[in-house]
């Protein structure tokens, strides 16, 4: 089966599973998040993975909508702590009908994605929820050190890659993980594809931080320079403090301290990561840790048509537009 193919089995059993029913303002909202599209990246590796590994997709199809219900419910509460007002080019969660809604409907889909699990038989179950938590867990982390980063001058790279491996990438990892425990895989191969998906998931949010100043508003389906706007310390920002003059260091300190949300901060703050390429030195970036994430699949038993398949989608997340 092609990415496709999967996404449309994921969609089908989505719509099966997800259903709007009394209080409706609890489960309207969550059915709504759930609807307005997404890359579904995280269950498709799942079932992908699955797939991979010789077991029937369908047997992880549990597992990708926890895990995408997951996602989600982070989702809301993001664009809750962020004042974000699009999500996927719809209007976000709390905008469209309130901030007590959106953390109520997000409560409730962090439960929802816990009980997709429970239809594993109990070994592989418990096995599924250990690292479900764990993950959950790391996410949280990852969301607070993006949020104590918004007003520190003192942030650096290493500690930037750390947040964003936990707010993003182990997530990632923990999906095709579970692909792979649901398809039976040693627990060798399961840590392998993990360690995969933690590399591809870092390549994926550097890839994001570059698309939310440099990509197109339309295919993005965000706003374009949100992350200046909410003076988050991604890697561009990082990168540009490390390596320009005092006198711009200066002015991109200046700019990260006000509260100018007009799009002349965003103007100005792209021209300077343009005037010293940091948006070349994020692209080799990317390219190094999807380099770093095909080394990982040198380790596993599976065929290298296989292995292909992993390599082309990896290939596919550093070409994206959306």
């Amino acid at each position: 089966m092609n990415l496709e193919d999967f996404k449309q089995e994921f969609l089908s059993f989505l719509n099966e599973k997800i259903q709007v029913k009394e209080p409706v303002n609890l489960y309207k909202p969550i059915e709504y998040i759930l609807e307005i599209g997404g890359k579904r990246l995280r269950p498709i590796l799942a079932l992908m993975v699955c797939d991979l590994f010789g077991e029937d997709y369908k047997k992880a199809l549990d597992v990708a909508l926890a895990i995408e219900v997951f996602h989600n419910f982070t989702l809301v509460h993001d664009d809750i702590m962020d004042s974000a007002p699009i999500r996927r080019g719809k209007k976000t969660v709390h905008k469209k009908w309130d901030e007590n809604t959106g953390i109520l409907s997000g409560d409730a889909m962090l439960i929802m994605a816990y009980q997709c699990v429970e239809n594993y038989e109990p070994n592989l179950f418990k096995k599924l929820m250990l690292l479900f938590s764990k993950t959950a867990l790391e996410v949280c982390e990852g969301q607070q050190w993006d949020i104590d980063f918004e007003t520190r001058n003192d942030v650096t790279i290493n500690e930037y890659i750390k947040m964003i491996t936990n707010k993003t990438s182990v997530l990632i990892g923990a999906a095709m993980q579970m692909g792979a425990m649901v398809s039976n895989a040693s627990g060798k191969e399961t840590e392998v594809i993990y360690n995969f998906g933690l590399n591809l998931g870092l390549a994926f949010q550097l890839q994001d931080d570059y698309l939310d100043t440099f990509g197109n508003a339309e295919t993005f389906g965000k706003q374009i320079g949100g992350d200046i706007i909410e003076n988050k310390k991604t890697y561009l920002y990082l990168k540009a403090a490390e390596i320009c003059d005092e006198n711009v260091k200066k002015e991109l300190f200046t700019l990260y301290n006000s509260q100018d949300i007009d799009g002349c901060k965003v103007q100005k703050v792209t021209s300077i990561f343009k005037d010293n390429s940091i948006d070349n030195l994020i692209k080799n970036e990317i390219q190094n840790y999807t380099e770093k994430a095909f080394k990982y699949l040198d380790d596993l038993s599976i065929s290298e048509n296989k292995k292909e398949v992993l390599k082309n989608f990896g290939l596919g997340l550093m070409k994206r537009t959306i």
